[in-house]
């Protein structure tokens, strides 16, 4: 057997914190090592344990989420932790703000525990992972406040056809999704993200969502 995915869990509620332990530690390949209530601590554990995942809130006392997860996954930091964000506040400049953070994922903590638990473990696994309904939210109702001035999209080394894929992933659609819509095969899709991520230096989907919205790519 592979060795359990080790999470650290951040949280000023002591009962969302103890809840989200529980649900995470009933399961045989996941573990957590450590539990906090707010950021700086969050900062300091992630630090030390050097867990696969940190479980993060947004809204805490001490340090916020959003700056912690700027020291521990944001640019420059030599060893980033992935970081899932999961939070009751649904606000679009949190998630947008969250992932530009450095976030891996984020999740609303009304979220059913499979959710959260496929979650942890696609952002271990090295993916991205965004609720699609959060990422609408973000292309119905944020994007014209972070696009760039001048109307236009600016340049980008991506073919018409990549430019495409990418306002589909930043729509939010999965790559079985995508594939549908422009009728290609998911083998495909997975060759365009790839080659958009290799072109445009991203890390994951995470960051090319995040650069659809800078840019303008999307409406």
């Amino acid at each position: 057997m592979s060795a359990p995915v080790r999470v650290v869990i951040c949280d000023d509620q002591a009962l969302i914190r103890t809840g989200l332990a529980t649900i995470v530690d009933a399961q045989p390949d996941l573990e957590v090592v450590g539990e906090c209530g707010d950021g700086r601590t969050g900062v300091d554990l992630a630090r030390r344990l050097r867990p696969d995942v940190v479980v993060m809130d947004i809204r805490m006392p001490v340090l916020d989420g959003l700056e912690a997860t700027r020291l521990l996954a944001g640019a420059g930091v030599e060893h980033p932790v992935k970081v899932l964000v999961v939070t009751t506040f649904n606000l679009d400049e949190y998630v947008y703000e969250a992932l530009r953070a450095g976030a891996s994922g984020f999740l609303l903590k009304d979220a059913p525990p499979d959710r959260l638990l496929h979650g942890i473990r696609t952002v271990a696994m090295g993916a991205a992972l965004l609720d699609p309904d959060v990422t609408r939210r973000l292309v119905g109702r944020y994007a014209a406040r972070i696009r760039p001035a001048g109307g236009t999209a600016p340049e980008t080394p991506l073919t018409p056809r990549e430019t495409e894929v990418l306002r589909l992933i930043a729509e939010g659609l999965s790559n079985s999704e995508i594939a549908a819509a422009l009728v290609i095969s998911p083998e495909t899709v997975k060759t365009f993200v790839s080659r958009i991520l290799t072109k445009l230096d991203l890390r994951d989907r995470v960051q090319a969502v995040v650069f659809a919205f800078r840019h303008g790519l999307v409406t």
